[in-house]
């Protein structure tokens, strides 16, 4: 019995391997054609979250997108959301699985950004301007996304409408982030604050550390 259950989960393993391999989405298969552009060695892996709104996405040369991961423009599918693309990714990035990315305007991801599974980032939320009217029948407002290139996410980051961080930045896992981070920052907390920067004369430091404060304390 032992050795049927082995070559049965054996094989199991083999074909849901082989399942996910051809369910991959990628530029020769065919939903990769609905895509703005998939760069070579792209692949989004399968079983893909909710992907609509194709056309608007363009993802660069070798990125890949994990499990599950949530890829929409507009709020639904069929939507024209007019002739240039609305969320960009760059090459060499790796999405982590779970993730969503939410986009009705603009959203840019540099390239070689890494992030952890279930990151969040969208730039549109809901407003409660009227507070007769329930918050989900009030319009909602987008303001533009930004990541620059060579960042990290960490597990569960939230990027909000309006959010702007620069080159070579972390954000902690579970950050709740908006507003606008220089190159080289370290982010962190809800709401998100940052914790630490880079120069070359100070190396990595807290915020508003000086020359002198350094060498006060060295």
């Amino acid at each position: 019995m032992s050795l049927v259950r082995r070559a049965a989960g054996s094989l199991v393993h083999r074909v849901y391997a082989a399942i996910r391999a051809v369910g991959a989405i990628t530029p020769a298969s065919p939903a990769g054609y609905r895509f703005g552009r998939l760069g070579q060695g792209v692949s989004i892996a399968f079983p893909v979250g909710a992907i609509f709104g194709e056309r608007w996405i363009e993802i660069g040369d070798h990125t890949l997108i994990g499990e599950r991961v949530s890829l929409s423009c507009g709020m639904g599918p069929g939507v024209d959301l007019g002739p240039g693309s609305i969320l960009r990714i760059g090459g060499s990035c790796s999405i982590g699985r779970g993730s969503h990315i939410v986009a009705h305007q603009s959203i840019d991801i540099g390239e070689h950004v890494f992030t952890g599974p279930y990151v969040y980032i969208t730039d549109q939320n809901h407003v409660y301007d009227d507070p007769e009217t329930p918050i989900g029948r009030q319009w909602p407002r987008n303001n533009p996304v930004s990541i620059g290139a060579g960042s990290w996410l960490g597990t569960g980051a939230i990027i909000l409408p309006g959010t702007r961080i620069g080159r070579q930045c972390v954000v902690a896992g579970g950050a709740v982030v908006r507003g606008e981070f220089p190159d080289h920052s370290v982010i962190a907390g809800v709401p998100a604050k940052l914790i630490r920067s880079y120069s070359p004369e100070l190396g990595w430091h807290a915020p508003g550390l000086t020359p002198l404060d350094r060498q006060a304390t060295a």
